[in-house]
């Protein structure tokens, strides 16, 4: 999902999170103050009679909160917008779309390299002076260098994630007389004492094995530090590098203990990862798991079980690993990128831009803005705007998911890749330099490819 790779940040630790009793998710209403930045450029913009498509992989929950975005944008301009479900990877139905001349007007791209992809296939139409003007007023460089290949800007951030943190059951937590661990060690630790007290401690979702890269990244970036997790980002180190080999030895520590993850490693590698946070919120004081890692977006899935956020479903940051090392703070996002010359295309891309666009989501919850004149009361709760506030706050002192940034066969494909050999280790996670040995032969090949073009 990603070739040439961003700009080295300093590693952040946001610690605002480190007060956060939860992430909540529910509430609509519009409290929010008049946004600051630039206004949104559309309101007086006609686009009557012309047709936008609008390509994503967005499905259930957040389908439905970006199309309330296109229909206040239909609102303001007039334009007949279509939301287009796209299959993930969504580089290889794009791909598709284009061979048969049909490509949708604008796609949202979830990874950095399949921005990169895009751009080197010559797919992207680079944006019009109105969205460069919207991301100026309205976006830190960090986030803008995100969206842009070798200085030409394609894309819009629109959507970011928090994707450091563990969500955990308050009744096994208190039945157990656990509290929220601060360091690897401690999180092992913690895992024990729920394990003894009658309840599986970690529910993984291994059937996606975008969530395994998300356990690795993390692992990695507090162990190894952040100028080692840029250099393996771009393949400027191997995946047979010591580094790598200490924090697959630090997985190991609970992936290898199969009585510490709900149904052990093949109960694991079935597991989706909406049933992975939806079984840790369904039974009450006796679920599937008592913890289950992933990122502020959780939030949309507890949200179908009956457990409420604050509650009964609480978030801490995810641990520091090593002596030296920092709480990690891994983000993603999903950009906005042209694939047709139109004013209608330009003119979503600059909505998407203003504060007014994120305004819409946020007040839906589940969301999160790298939109830094976005009002903060726009979110639904003061958690969340404390964890909005933070991610702005990091400014450009934070770190994009690794996996996205590396190219699509490797870092972000179904059953290929680093996908396919997490999850092979999950199964065997004693094999330390064998899974090594595959990451590094795989990556190898796809950056050869990538390169090639």
């Amino acid at each position: 999902m990603r070739t040439t790779l961003r700009p080295r940040r300093t590693a952040v630790t946001l610690t605002a999170l480190t007060a956060v009793a939860a992430l909540a998710l529910a509430g609509c209403g519009d409290g929010a103050d008049k946004d600051k930045g630039e206004p949104a450029p559309d309101r007086d913009l006609s686009l009557k009679g012309e047709k936008i498509e609008v390509a994503a992989v967005w499905t259930g929950p957040e389908q439905e909160n970006f199309t309330k975005v296109l229909k206040e944008f239909e609102k303001r301009t007039g334009a007949t917008v279509t939301f287009v479900p796209a299959q993930d990877p969504i580089v290889n139905f794009l791909g598709t779309k284009i061979a048969g001349g049909a490509p949708p007007d604008v796609a949202m791209l979830p990874q950095v390299g399949a921005i990169q992809q895009a751009a080197a296939q010559k797919w992207l139409k680079p944006v019009g002076p109105e969205v460069k003007s919207q991301l100026a007023a309205n976006y830190s460089r960090g986030w803008q260098e995100l969206g842009a290949v070798d200085g030409t800007q394609y894309g819009v951030y629109f959507k970011a994630a928090n994707k450091s943190l563990v969500w955990y059951n308050t009744a096994v937590f208190e039945n157990a007389g656990a509290s929220e661990p601060k360091t690897w060690k401690e999180f092992l630790g913690t895992a024990e004492t729920i394990s003894a007290s009658g309840v599986t401690p970690v529910s993984v979702g291994g059937a996606d094995g975008w969530t395994l890269t998300d356990w690795f990244e993390n692992v990695y970036l507090s162990q190894a530090g952040p100028a080692k997790y840029d250099q393996l980002a771009k393949h400027e180190i191997k995946w047979t590098d010591p580094s790598v080999a200490a924090a697959l030895k630090t997985l190991a520590e609970l992936f290898g203990k199969p009585a510490l993850i709900a149904g052990g490693p093949t109960g694991a590698l079935q597991t989706e990862y909406p049933a992975s946070v939806t079984q840790t919120f369904t039974g009450g004081d006796q679920p599937k798991g008592a913890m289950v890692f992933e990122g502020d977006f959780a939030a949309v899935n507890i949200a179908q079980t009956k457990a409420e956020i604050g509650k009964d479903a609480k978030v801490f940051p995810f641990p520091k690993v090593g002596d030296s090392g920092t709480a990690p703070v891994v983000t993603a996002g999903d950009a906005a990128v042209a694939l047709k010359d139109t004013k209608g295309a330009q003119a979503l891309l600059a909505f998407l831009a203003s504060p007014d666009a994120a305004k819409i989501w946020a007040a839906e919850g589940g969301f999160l803005s790298p939109n830094k004149n976005l009002d903060p009361a726009a979110y639904p709760n003061d958690v969340q705007r404390e964890i909005a506030k933070a991610l702005i706050g990091a400014g450009d002192d934070f770190r994009f998911d690794m996996s996205d940034q590396m190219p699509q066969s490797f870092g972000g494909t179904p059953g290929k890749g680093e996908w396919k050999a997490l999850q092979d280790f999950l199964k065997d996670p004693k094999d330390v330099a064998g899974a090594q040995a595959r990451l590094e032969a795989d990556a190898a090949k796809a950056y050869k490819a990538a390169a090639k073009g």
